[in-house]
């Protein structure tokens, strides 16, 4: 177990930012071009490395959802970049000036963004956010503390080293980047505890991971959310509308995390479209765990238990449940929803309306598919993960999320 001193590596993230902070847009923008190329250039080394993680994955047996979470390809690596380049479009927010006005007395107020300052990311066998934290830390100003699961270490320390390299190239200090290396679970729990060097920790992974840093850390916490999401298809739906759209949640990415895990289909709709929804889930070999009503409608479903209405499948599995009124999808919701992104399909604006203003979600769509809940979908960039919980930000976060304010006041001899 390689053992290593997160203390110091929090205090060198830290002195780090301090300079970060101040850099020009400019000077961010061709440190993000200078690391995507260097991505790029040696991308044969990071799959030559990642490929040493995925072979330890097989030998124990991890599932096909998780080994497509944790595999690099030529063509992801190559978004790794893409995403980078992207970030050098996108606004900086630093320094702007979210409001200005003048007391009576003649001071003048303003309040601008700063950055965060030093970021604490815990995540799991996800190396794209090994990038894409980092590109979204630095071009806000902020230094950011790695902390990515033990089944990707190859992985993240083959990216961490080549970012490292490349910084040197550039105005941004290679301290303000830093990868806890290690398996040791006490090193996790000492990032936990580092309010005095680390100014927010954001977990991003699964339910335990998420809770584990939330119950458990002294930092404060942007809480990223486990994605539980539910697609309600209502007596008005558009037969079209609504199967393209529950597969396109369901199946297009199921591992991620604004993936449809239930459906809530309206009685009425189920009974005249019964055979084409039976069709879509064979096709796509999407198996249903479902309540009374659903097993007896679709052959080869299976009872839903509690647990499947709770959590995550990240895979082809569905729940079902079926409901007389929109009332009752709001009501599900409300019992099992995770605050991530939920969807209403419907050609009627009252049904359409009492669910978007009554479901708590970070993201409520109508007649669109959940998968949108992404910063780049969004037009945001690259993300650092998507918060469902309702201080600072809210949904996919993206450069804003990363700032603070600060009130700057300017006076003239002016005192109380």
């Amino acid at each position: 177990m390689i053992k290593v001193d997160v203390k110091q590596q929090a205090q060198l993230a830290q002195k780090a930012s301090k300079g970060l902070a101040l850099l020009a847009t400019e000077q961010k923008n061709e440190a993000l071009s200078i690391l995507a190329d260097a991505l790029e250039r040696e991308t044969a080394y990071i799959l030559v490395e990642n490929k040493k993680d995925l072979e330890a994955g097989k030998e124990k047996g991890f599932t096909e959802a998780f080994m497509d979470r944790l595999q690099l390809t030529e063509a992801r690596v190559k978004d790794f970049a893409t995403g980078l380049r992207e970030l050098i479009h996108l606004d900086d927010p630093v320094g702007d000036s979210l409001a200005s006005w003048t007391l009576d007395n003649g001071m003048k107020v303003d309040q601008i963004r700063v950055p965060l300052g030093v970021i604490g990311m815990i995540y799991e066998a996800r190396p794209n956010v090994t990038v894409d934290a980092t590109g979204l830390a630095l071009k806000s100003g902020n230094a950011i503390v790695l902390k990515g699961g033990s089944n990707a270490l190859h992985s993240n320390q083959a990216i961490v080293k080549v970012m490292h390299e490349a910084l040197n190239d550039t105005d941004i200090p290679v301290d303000a980047v830093q990868l806890i290396a290690t398996t040791d679970r006490e090193a996790t729990g000492q990032l936990f505890t580092m309010k005095e060097h680390i100014d927010v920790l954001i977990p991003r992974g699964g339910g335990s991971l998420i809770n584990t840093v939330v119950n458990n850390a002294t930092v404060p916490v942007l809480e990223t959310g486990v994605g539980n999401c539910h697609i309600y298809i209502d007596k008005d739906a558009d037969k079209e509308k609504a199967l393209n759209i529950l597969i396109n949640a369901k199946t297009d990415r199921p591992a991620v995390c604004n993936a449809a895990e239930t459906v809530i289909v309206h009685s009425e709709w189920l009974k005249e479209n019964k055979e084409e929804l039976i069709a879509a889930f064979n096709e796509h070999n999407i198996q249903v765990h479902g309540d009374d009503k659903a097993v007896e409608a679709i052959p080869g479903a299976v009872p839903a238990t509690e647990k499947d209405w709770a959590e995550e499948f990240l895979g082809l599995a569905i729940a079902v449940k079926v409901v007389d009124d929109v009332q009752g999808a709001i009501d599900h919701i409300e019992e099992y929803g995770t605050k991530h992104s939920e969807a209403i399909i419907t050609e009627n604006k009252m049904a359409a309306a009492a669910f978007m203003n009554q479901v708590d979600a970070a993201a409520v769509y109508h007649n669109a598919s959940t998968r949108f809940t992404d910063g780049s979908a969004l037009g945001f960039g690259a993300e650092i993960g998507i918060s469902t919980q309702k201080l600072h930000a809210r949904g996919p976060m993206g450069l804003p999320a990363l700032t603070t304010t600060k009130y700057c006041m300017t006076g003239d001899g002016q005192i109380r």
